[in-house]
C-alpha cells in the first residue's frame, strides 16, 4: 500500500495550476490523440506505400496496419492494380481523337488506329519521385513507339493480318524506353481497339480488296479439293499404262527372242546343209507363192499365163460368196 505523503501532494497541486494558467493542458488532450492517430497507416490489398524518412524513400509493400513516426516520417500510397488509357479515342464516348489516331504507314497511306493500353505500378519508390508525372511521360512514349512502329508497316498490314505483331513490337519498344526512364511503371499489354482507313472511299476499296482475299482463299481451297480428287485418279490411270507398256515390253521382248533363236536354229541347220537348206526354202517359198501367181515370166522373150484353176473348181464363186 503506497504511503500518503502530503508534500508531494502539494507539489503536484502546484504543478496543476501551472498547466491551467498556461493553457499547456488543454494543447495535451488536443494533440496526444492526434499524435495517436496519425502514427498509424493502413494498407490496402491492392496498395504500396512509400515511407519517406529524413529524404531516405523505401517501399512497404505488405498489407496491413504500420507505424511512422510523426513529423519525422511522411507516407505516399500508391496503387498497385492494372490500369489503363486510351489513345485515339475517347472511352467514355468512343469518339475519335484524330491527332493520336491518325497516322501514315510505311507506304505512304493514311490510317486512323485507336489502341488501349493497360500498365501497372513495378517500382513504387520510383513511381513517386522517378517523375513528376509518371503517367504522362508513359502516354508519350506509348504514342511515340505507336507511330514509329505503324510507320514501319504498309497500310495492308495495319487493317488485315498485321495486328497482332505490330502489337507485340510496339510493346517491347515501350518497356526498353521504360527501363531508360526509370519512372517505377511496366506494361501489361497494348491492344489495338480498331484500324480503318481515314475516308470512305478508302474504306471501301479496303473492302473490296478484303473480299478478293476471300475470294482467292476459296479458289485455292477449290482447287485443292479438285486436285485431290483427281490426283488418285490420274495416278492410278498412269499406274495402268506404266504396266501394260511393261507388258507389251516383255511380250516383244520374248518374241524378239523367240525370232532369234528360231533363225540361229535355221542358220546352223544351214550350215550344215547348204543346198539341201537353199532347196527345202525355195520350195517353202513357192508353197506360197505360187498359188496366186497369174503370169511367170521365165527370163526370155515368151511369157506364159497360167490359167486360173479356180474357175473349172468352183472356187471364185466360194471366194465371191465370202466377198459378199
Amino acid at each position: 500500500m503506497e504511503t500518503f505523503d502530503p508534500q508531494k501532494k502539494e507539489v503536484w497541486k502546484k504543478v496543476k495550476g501551472i498547466l491551467k494558467k498556461s493553457g499547456i493542458a488543454a494543447i495535451l488532450i488536443v494533440a496526444i490523440p492526434v499524435i495517436g492517430f496519425g502514427s498509424i497507416y493502413n494498407i490496402q490489398e491492392q496498395e504500396q506505400a512509400v515511407v519517406t524518412t529524413m529524404g531516405k524513400p523505401r517501399a512497404v509493400t505488405d498489407p496491413g496496419l504500420h507505424f511512422k513516426v510523426p513529423f519525422v516520417q511522411s507516407v505516399k500510397k500508391v496503387n498497385t492494380t492494372i490500369q489503363g488509357f486510351a489513345i485515339g479515342y475517347n472511352p467514355n464516348d468512343n469518339e475519335s481523337k484524330e491527332e493520336d489516331s491518325l497516322m501514315i504507314t510505311k507506304d505512304y497511306n493514311f490510317v486512323n488506329v485507336d489502341f488501349f493500353t493497360e500498365y501497372k505500378v513495378s517500382d513504387p519508390v520510383k513511381a513517386v519521385y522517378g517523375s513528376e508525372d509518371p503517367l504522362k511521360v508513359l502516354q508519350s512514349i506509348t504514342k511515340s513507339s505507336i507511330r514509329t512502329v505503324i510507320g514501319t508497316y504498309d497500310v495492308d498490314s495495319v487493317l488485315t493480318n498485321g495486328k497482332n505483331e505490330i502489337q507485340t513490337k510496339i510493346k517491347q519498344m515501350i518497356m526498353e524506353k521504360l527501363k531508360a526512364h526509370e519512372i517505377g511503371l511496366t506494361v501489361v499489354n497494348v491492344t489495338i481497339q480498331d484500324s480503318e482507313p481515314p475516308t470512305k472511299e478508302v474504306m471501301e476499296a479496303f473492302k473490296a480488296v478484303e473480299t478478293a482475299k476471300q475470294g482467292k482463299e476459296t479458289a485455292i481451297n477449290n482447287a485443292n479439293k479438285y486436285r485431290n480428287e483427281k490426283l488418285p485418279e490420274a495416278t492410278a490411270q498412269t499406274d495402268k499404262i506404266l504396266q501394260e507398256a511393261a507388258a507389251a515390253k516383255a511380250r516383244r521382248i520374248n518374241e524378239a527372242t523367240a525370232e532369234v533363236a528360231k533363225f540361229t536354229a535355221m542358220y546352223m541347220e544351214y550350215e550344215k546343209n547348204p543346198d539341201v537348206t537353199k532347196k527345202r526354202m525355195f520350195y517353202e517359198t513357192m508353197e506360197k507363192v505360187l498359188p496366186n501367181m497369174k503370169v511367170i515370166i521365165d527370163g526370155t522373150d515368151k511369157t506364159s499365163t497360167i490359167l486360173p484353176l479356180d474357175s473349172f473348181t468352183g472356187g471364185n464363186n466360194a471366194e465371191k460368196e465370202k466377198t459378199e
